[in-house]
Order: structure tokens, then sequence, then C-alpha cells
């Protein structure tokens, strides 16, 4: 091996001695609570698909009528001749569906963040995020070129002090819901701050959209903000929508302008329309049957009680995001892997995605889970408490 091949293994060894190697399961089946992965059928506790809409039967009947329609690949970007019917329609009724002017389609939610971010900011500027904000929001504001500051996590306090004295333009930059917390942000606090401070507030409510709220219209309609208090939405589809795929909300300008400027939008291809067409689908049923809410709700609840009958304490979060703090890397992958064993798939959350000493368990629920199978997670979570007490008693 030559001396970048050799640096390379000792890397690999050293992220492998820590415990922080992953490894990726190969899917065999439709995406739901229950999963065939790796030639095993497991239960599924760590996806995304809050409300159970990556496989309904109307978002894949919507994508392959579209295929038939549109074909499959979009052919360019959308400003060369990739935007089509299907992209259109889904930007005008996000927008609708946000209390918003106007919606813009990005091809991932880390690109949407990093052309945001950059279109709006840049040398002199200053942007202020949150400590435990998502990677993508994070390198959006490293890359903008613009001053990059953080604030203590949830610290509306701290942020004022450290936009004391702060020039140029000024970005406060959020998640709406935590990804590896569950916890929300103080939105009330910082959009009150950034009006106070001249500011722009970038919420980016990929874990809240369709999820919170009477209709789903995510953290803001939690906290009854609007475009006014909050002038950049960001939001994804690969989550709660069960598609593909993110866009930017806010004004009629804001939006002109990341069409103009946002380097991620301008040079990629666009998302295929099919895809554009299965999350309309996934967008009305997400407003319509507000059952997959309720449930939600109901199923969160049920987990959060049956977890501190059997002593353990998922972190505070309202959401469909219970993480389970282990702290040590080591123990939380052993704990993922006994739980695979038994027939369940949770990941085990470790740094760098999370801060040294605080690996955990991350359990998230969706609407297609029934009480039954929430118990008996329990059960085994509980066997496995009660076998590591008894392993660790002096």
């Amino acid at each position: 091996m030559n001396a970048f091949e050799t640096d390379v293994e000792h890397t690999l060894a050293a992220i492998a001695a820590q415990s922080l190697f992953r490894r990726r399961h190969i899917v065999a089946s439709p995406q739901g609570v229950h999963l065939t992965a790796d030639g095993r059928e497991l239960v599924n506790f760590c996806s995304n698909d809050y409300l159970g809409l990556a496989n309904h039967p109307e978002v894949t009947g919507a994508f392959k009528n579209a295929a038939d329609r549109y074909g499959v690949g979009s052919g360019s970007a959308h400003l060369v001749c990739g935007h089509s019917m299907a992209h259109h329609a889904l930007e005008e009724e996000l927008a609708e569906f946000t209390g918003r002017e106007r919606a813009l389609l990005f091809s991932t939610g880390y690109m949407a963040n990093l052309g945001a971010i950059a279109a709006l900011t840049g040398r002199g500027d200053t942007v202020f995020e949150d400590r435990l904000n998502h990677a993508s929001l994070i390198d959006g504001g490293l890359l903008s070129g613009a001053r990059f500051k953080r604030y203590r996590h949830a610290g509306p306090e701290h942020l004022k002090s450290a936009m004391s004295g702060a020039g140029g333009k000024k970005l406060i930059v959020t998640d709406g819901v935590f990804s590896m917390d569950g916890d929300l942000a103080p939105l009330p606090a910082l959009a009150e701050l950034a009006q106070e401070t001249g500011a722009w507030l970038l919420v980016d409510d990929a874990h809240g959209l369709g999820v919170l709220g009477e209709r789903g219209g995510g953290v803001l309609e939690h906290f009854g903000l609007n475009q006014t208090d909050v002038p950049v939405l960001v939001g994804t589809l690969g989550k709660a929508f069960g598609t593909f795929g993110a866009f930017v909300a806010g004004s009629d300008a804001l939006i002109e302008l990341l069409i103009q400027k946002a380097r991620t939008y301008i040079y990629t291809t666009a998302l295929p329309p099919a895809v554009a067409e299965a999350t309309r689908a996934s967008l009305r049923l997400a407003h319509a049957e507000t059952w997959r809410r309720d449930k939600l709700k109901i199923l969160t609840e049920r987990f959060r009680h049956g977890a501190a009958q059997i002593g353990l304490e998922p972190m505070p979060s309202p959401s469909p995001i219970q993480p389970i703090l282990i702290g040590d890397s080591r123990k939380a992958a052993a704990l993922s892997e006994a739980l695979l064993a038994t027939g369940f798939l949770i990941g085990a959350i470790r740094p760098p995605t999370v801060p040294q000493g605080s690996a955990r368990l991350r359990v998230t629920l969706s609407a297609a889970h029934e009480e039954a199978q929430v118990d008996r997670l329990l059960d085994a979570l509980d066997r496995l408490k009660a076998k590591n007490d008894t392993d660790t008693a002096p």
C-alpha cells in the first residue's frame, strides 16, 4: 500500500476501535414498520416515515402514473428544461400548505440548506446557529463565507449576547425539531429576537412538517408563527411525506432570489417529476388524514409512559423522536445489536452525529406502528435493562 492507503486504513481502524464504525443494512422490502433487512424480518423503529406514507398505495400509484406520463429522469436543471408541470404544481401546493407566498423545490434537504444560507449571506455578514443544528445547516453556515457563530442549544439569551456588535446582514439558523434529541427550538423567542435585531430567521422544519400542528403545518403552526415571524422555512419531503426532495418557502422576493443565486438549485438536475407527483398525493393525505397525527401522539405517549415504568428516561421530546441516552458509544452499539437479535431495528447514534459522551438509541415512532409493537419493544428494552443491571452488579 502507498502512504495514502496506509493512512486510510489507520483512520478506519481508529474509527472501529472507538465503536464508531458504521455499516449499512441492505433492505429488500418497501419502507414500513415491517422491514426485510440483511435477510431478516424486523420491526422498524428507526425510520423517519412518521406518517407511514412511504409505501401508501395512493402515493406509489401517483408515482407509477407520473412515470408513464413524464418518464423517469427530469433531463436537466430546473432553469434549463427540467422544470415540469408536476414540479410547478407541487411548489404551488407546498406554498399553500405552509401558508406562504411561494415555495421552491430542491433535490435534497442538504442542498436546500446550503443553497439558501449561501444565497442570503456572504462576506461581512454573520450566521448564528444552534450548537445542535443538523450538519447541513452547520455546513451551510461555514460555506457561506459569512462570519459563523454558534449559540448554546435552545438558548435565546446566549444568542442575544452573541449578536451584540455583529455587522452586516444577520441570519439566525435553527432546526425546528432537533433530529437527534426530538425537542423543539424556542421559536417564539428567536422570532422576537430576530425582529429586535433586524435579523432574518431560517427554520429547517424537516422533522416537524406533517407531524406537528392540527393540520400538519409543523413547528410554526405549533407555535402560531407566520411568514413575518419566520421569513425562511425549509422542509424536506423524505420524512413525514414519505417521498424525496426538499423545498424552501417564503416571500415571492425570497424565492426569486434563490432562483437567481442558490448554486445548489441552479447547478443540479431537478428531481424526477414522478417524485413530485407522488409528493402531491402524500401532501393531500398528510393534510386530510388527521388520524395519523392523532395516532402518533397516542403511540408517543404510550412509549414514554411505558419507558418510565421500566426505569428508562427518554430525552424530553414531544415529537415521535424518542432518544434513550446511553452515553458510551460501545454500550449503545451493543444495545442496538442486542435489539436487532430480538427483531427490532433501532439505530445507535454516536459521535460525530451527537456530542461526545451522548451516544443514544434513537427510537422513532410511526403512525403505521401498532400499540402491541410498542409494547413488545418496551418488553425487549426491559429485559435488556435487567440483564445489564445484573451484569454490572458488584
